[in-house]
C-alpha cells in the first residue's frame, strides 16, 4: 500500500487524468476538454513545483504540497470563525468585537445565562457596587482641558478616537470616523500623518498629533516650520495639539513610508514630495532635553492662539519621565494634558520585538505619571488621557480609576466602522476597506452608514459607563479611585487596585519623601537639563554610584 501511495502519487494522477480526459474529448464529447484544462493546469503546476528551488515542500510533494501554503494563508480566518474561544485575546476576543458591533449597530448588547469569564481565575477584575446606587442624570461625561496658560480650553468627552493617520487608514475610514465624531460631539485624533482634506471635510473636532516627522508643519528639510504650523493649528476644527514623543506599539522606533505608497493625497497631508520615501525619525529635532520640550509646548501654545497643548508618550526609562517632571518645576511651564499610551496599543505595522517586548503597559505607565504629578503638586493643572485596548465601559472605568481623566480608543472605533481583525493592515488588502489605499476596496466602506455606527458606539458605551458608575454609587467617572476596582491575585487572594498601586501624597516628592522604590531610585537620577541619567542605575543598585541612592523614608 505504501508503494502505491507515494509523495508523487497526486502529481502522476493529474498527468494521467489529463491524458484520459483528452482522449475522451476526442472520442466522446468536446465537453471533456474542461477536465483536460483543469488537470493540465495542475500537471503544469506540478512541473513548476519540481523546477523551483525556494520551497522544499513543493519540490518533494508536487501539486499536493501547495495545500500547505493555502491552509496557512487562511489559518487566521479558520481560527477566528471556527476554533477561537469567545474570551480568547487574539488580540481582541470575539466577545469584545461582538460588543462593539452590537453597540455600533444599536442592537441588543445583553447576554443571557451568566458570564463566560472565570471569576475565580487569576487577574479577574471587578468593580465593587454600592448598597446605595444612584442614577447619573446624564451620560455625556465631559472634562475641561486647558491649564492656566491656555486661553481656549476645550470641553472634552471622556471617550475619543485615538491616533490613526490617513495613509494607515483609508480616506473613507477617516471620513466616517470624523463625521461620527461630529455627530457624537467628541474628538478625533489625526495621528502623526498630518491633517488631510478628509479630516476637515465634515468639521469634526480634531486633536492634531505632531510626531517627529512634523508632517503638516515641516520645511523642505523636515524641520519644524512655524508658518506651516500656524496655518493648520488655527483652523477651527483643530481643538488641541498633541506632541507625540512615543507610541505604545513601537516606542523609540521611527519608520519610512516607501515612495510608491506616498500618493499625492498623502503627500499633501504630510507636506512631503509625492512618490518619494517619507522618513519619520525615531526622535524629535525641535528639542533634545526636557527643558526644551517644555519650551516647545509653550511655543506651540502661543502659535496656536492659546489652544491646549500636550504630549503623548509610552513610559520607558523612568528617569526620562522624571526629567520632564523636573523641567516643569524648573521652567514653570506645564502642558495642558498628557496622554499615556500603553505597550498593548495597536499599530498598522511594527517589528514583532517592539510589539511584544518594548514599552511599559498602560496601567503601570499611567499610574507612574499620575503619581508623579501628584507628588510634585501639579496633577490638578494637567489632565491625563490614556489609550491601550480600551473597548468596554469597564475598561474605561478601570483606567480612570488608575488616574486617567479620559480614554482614547483606536481599534474599538475601527471595529465600529467594520474592521474584522483580519490582521492584514500592513498589506493594503484590508477586506473591509478600513486600512487600505485601494480605491475599490475602500469603496465598500459607506461613510453615511459607518459614521452613524461610530456615533452610536460612543453613545452606547458612555451609557453603559453611566450604569456602571451608578451601580457603584458614583455620578461621574472623575470620582473613580483605585479602591473601587478589585483584582484576584491568586486563588483565595484578592486586592483592590489601591493596594497594588498605592497613592502618593500631594507634594511628597518635593518634600523628599520616597516611599516607593521607583521614586527612591530613579527620581535622584533625573535632570531637567538632559534625558540622560545623572549616574548609572546598575552602579546605584550595586552600591557603587557616585551619587548614593536616597534611603527609604520613615514608614516605607
Amino acid at each position: 500500500m505504501s508503494r502505491l501511495f507515494t509523495r508523487h502519487t497526486v502529481f502522476h494522477l493529474v498527468i494521467l487524468l489529463t491524458l484520459v480526459t483528452l482522449i475522451l474529448a476526442a472520442v466522446v464529447s468536446a465537453w471533456w476538454l474542461v477536465g483536460t484544462l483543469i488537470f493540465g493546469a495542475l500537471s503544469l503546476l506540478g512541473v513548476m513545483d519540481q523546477i523551483q528551488t525556494h520551497h522544499t515542500i513543493r519540490r518533494n510533494y508536487p501539486v499536493i504540497g501547495n495545500l500547505r501554503f493555502i491552509f496557512e494563508s487562511i489559518r487566521p480566518e479558520i481560527r477566528q470563525y471556527f476554533l477561537e474561544d469567545d474570551t480568547q485575546q487574539l488580540p481582541f476576543s470575539r466577545a469584545d468585537r461582538s460588543l462593539v458591533y452590537q453597540r455600533a449597530k444599536h442592537v441588543i448588547d445583553k447576554r443571557p445565562f451568566g458570564t463566560q469569564r472565570d471569576v475565580y481565575g487569576t487577574d479577574y477584575e471587578w468593580i465593587n457596587h454600592s448598597m446605595d446606587p444612584v442614577h447619573p442624570a446624564d451620560s455625556d461625561f465631559r472634562i475641561t482641558v486647558g491649564g492656566p496658560d491656555c486661553t481656549q480650553p476645550v470641553q472634552l468627552s471622556v471617550l475619543n478616537i485615538s491616533a490613526m493617520s490617513f495613509g494607515a487608514l483609508s480616506a473613507n475610514a477617516v471620513l466616517a470616523l470624523n463625521k461620527g465624531a461630529l455627530l457624537g460631539n467628541f474628538a478625533h485624533d489625526t495621528g502623526e500623518g498630518g491633517i488631510s482634506s478628509y479630516h476637515l471635510a465634515n468639521g469634526g473636532s480634531l486633536i492634531w498629533n505632531i510626531g517627529s516627522g512634523y508632517f503638516g508643519c515641516r520645511d523642505a528639510e523636515g524641520n519644524f516650520s512655524e508658518e506651516a504650523f500656524v496655518e493648520r493649528a488655527t483652523k477651527p476644527s483643530v481643538k488641541m495639539i498633541e506632541i507625540k514623543l512615543s507610541q505604545g506599539a513601537k516606542p523609540g522606533h521611527g519608520g519610512i513610508l516607501p515612495g510608491p505608497k506616498v500618493t499625492p493625497e498623502i503627500a499633501a497631508a504630510r507636506g512631503v514630495p509625492a512618490w518619494q520615501d517619507c522618513n519619520s525619525p525615531s526622535k524629535h529635532s525641535a528639542f533634545s532635553t526636557p527643558i526644551e520640550l517644555m519650551q516647545f509646548v509653550a511655543r506651540l501654545r502661543r502659535l496656536s492662539g492659546g489652544k491646549p497643548v500636550g504630549f503623548k508618550l509610552c513610559v520607558g526609562h523612568p528617569w526620562e519621565w522624571f526629567g520632564i517632571a523636573k523641567a516643569m518645576l524648573k521652567t514653570g511651564i506645564t502642558p495642558d494634558f498628557i496622554v499615556v499610551d500603553g505597550a498593548e496599543g495597536g499599530t498598522g505595522a511594527a517589528p514583532i520585538e517592539f510589539v511584544d517586548h518594548v514599552g511599559t503597559p498602560l496601567r503601570e505607565g499611567l499610574r507612574l505619571v499620575h503619581n508623579t504629578l501628584v507628588g510634585i503638586g501639579l496633577r490638578e493643572r494637567i489632565k491625563l488621557g490614556a489609550s491601550g485596548k480600551v473597548i468596554s465601559a469597564f475598561d474605561m472605568a478601570r483606567v480612570m480609576a488608575m488616574g486617567a481623566d479620559w480614554c482614547n480608543s483606536a481599534r474599538a472605533f475601527m471595529f465600529a466602522i467594520g474592521c474584522i481583525q483580519a490582521q492584514v493592515c500592513h498589506t493594503g488588502k484590508c477586506p473591509t476597506g478600513v486600512t487600505t489605499q485601494d480605491p475599490k476596496r475602500q469603496a465598500g466602506l459607506v461613510v453615511a452608514d459607518k459614521s452613524v455606527r461610530v456615533m452610536q458606539f460612543h453613545h452606547n458605551t458612555l451609557a453603559a459607563l453611566a450604569e456602571l458608575l451608578g451601580a457603584a454609587g458614583l455620578t461621574h467617572p472623575g470620582e473613580l479611585r483605585p479602591h473601587h476596582v478589585a483584582r484576584r491575585i491568586s486563588n483565595g487572594e484578592v486586592r483592590v487596585l489601591s493596594a497594588l498601586f498605592p497613592d502618593l501624597e500631594k507634594g511628597e516628592l518635593l518634600a523628599g519623601k520616597f516611599r516607593q522604590t521607583i521614586f527612591r531610585v530613579a527620581w535622584p537620577m533625573a535632570q531637567a537639563e538632559s534625558f540622560a541619567p545623572t549616574y548609572s542605575l546598575s552602579a546605584a543598585l550595586s552600591g557603587n554610584a557616585a551619587t548614593p541612592v536616597p534611603q527609604a523614608a520613615a514608614g516605607d
